[in-house]
């Protein structure tokens, strides 16, 4: 039977000892990719009885009111002044840029915008929260082009109770039915952490 003697023997059980001991890596920390987020408003029914109908405003078929978006999550991380920054006009989400679209032409606050698609971004500065609107489409949330920008929407906003660890993003109509209203027309709600951002939104007849 090999065994062995001395120096060498103390040497291998030190080092079995000391293996033995060597807690485990913990797993390294990971972070849940931003989702990708959509809200829609659809004005597509018609019915007899004062029902609106898409072609009072010069659109024939479905007609839907949509914004697209990366959703990123707090996940304790300070968000006003860190994740949005504080006077730098902010992406408005993840990765790619928010998107507008309307079959529809639309008032959004008191900006008018033709039917198309846009994209929107969000600047914070002082106490005043605004939505800017940008005629590029297809782009990354950083690569805004100043000079395409359409105009800004000035948004009032609320401390929540609650607060909400996702940005989301809400089209909320003012009639549970949009479908019947003779100008269909609503709120844009942002809310984050315990932010809320709001705007009327109004189809233009």
């Amino acid at each position: 039977m090999f065994r062995l003697v001395g120096p060498a023997a103390t040497l291998a059980v030190l080092g079995s000892v000391v293996h033995a001991q060597q807690p485990a890596a913990p797993p390294a920390p990971r972070m849940a990719a931003s989702s990708f987020a959509s809200v829609e408003v659809h004005l597509n029914s018609r019915s007899i009885g004062g029902e609106w109908y898409a072609e009072d405003a010069g659109f024939t078929g479905p007609a839907r009111i949509a914004i697209t978006y990366g959703q990123p999550h707090a996940r304790g991380r300070k968000i006003v002044g860190g994740l949005i920054p504080n006077d730098t006009v902010w992406r408005f989400g993840a990765n790619d840029a928010a998107t507008l679209h309307s079959d529809l032409d639309l008032t959004l606050g008191t900006l008018e915008l033709p039917r198309g698609d846009y994209t929107l971004f969000l600047v914070h500065s002082g106490n005043n929260w605004d939505l800017i609107v940008n005629s590029q489409t297809a782009i990354w949330g950083t690569d805004r082009n100043p000079a395409k920008d359409i105009g800004r929407v000035r948004l009032t906003a609320r401390t929540l109770t609650d607060s909400e660890d996702a940005l989301s993003v809400y089209l909320t109509p003012t009639s549970s039915d949009p479908r019947r209203q003779a100008e269909p027309s609503g709120t844009l709600r942002i809310k984050w952490g315990t932010v809320e951002l709001t705007a009327p939104w109004k189809v233009k007849i």
